[in-house]
């Protein structure tokens, strides 16, 4: 189960983060996962509740946005999504299409965080 390692870096690199914050607490949490990551999301937000014990983390909330496969057909010349992961070819005309343009994402996309309140 490689999700704890990827769920542990994403703790590490929040942490880093809240430096710059002193005393603020995580509230969420939200990445980015193309399609193609070859990670599952159920594990995902498994892991992350168990490497955010004890941290500035513990009980903020994991959300996951599945970033849909996106190529680049040729014959084409545009972007288009791929209707399935069965098959990489252009759902308008067909032809084989191997220039993934997205889906392979794995990234932080946005932390909310509570600020401490400063005692006078």
């Amino acid at each position: 189960m490689h999700e704890l390692s990827i769920v542990a870096s994403i703790v590490e690199s929040v942490t880093e983060s809240l430096a710059a914050y002193p005393g603020a607490r995580v509230k969420e949490v939200r990445l980015r996962v193309g399609a193609l990551a070859s990670v599952v999301q159920e594990s995902l937000e498994f892991c992350y509740g168990i490497a955010t014990e004890g941290t500035a983390l513990e009980g903020s909330v994991l959300v996951v946005n599945i970033v849909p496969v996106v190529v680049r057909c040729g014959p084409c010349g545009q972007d288009v999504p791929l209707e399935s992961l069965q098959s990489f070819r252009c759902p308008r005309c067909g032809a084989p299409a191997n220039d993934v343009r997205q889906g392979k994402e794995l990234e932080i996309e946005a932390i909310e965080i509570d600020e401490a309140e400063e005692t006078v």
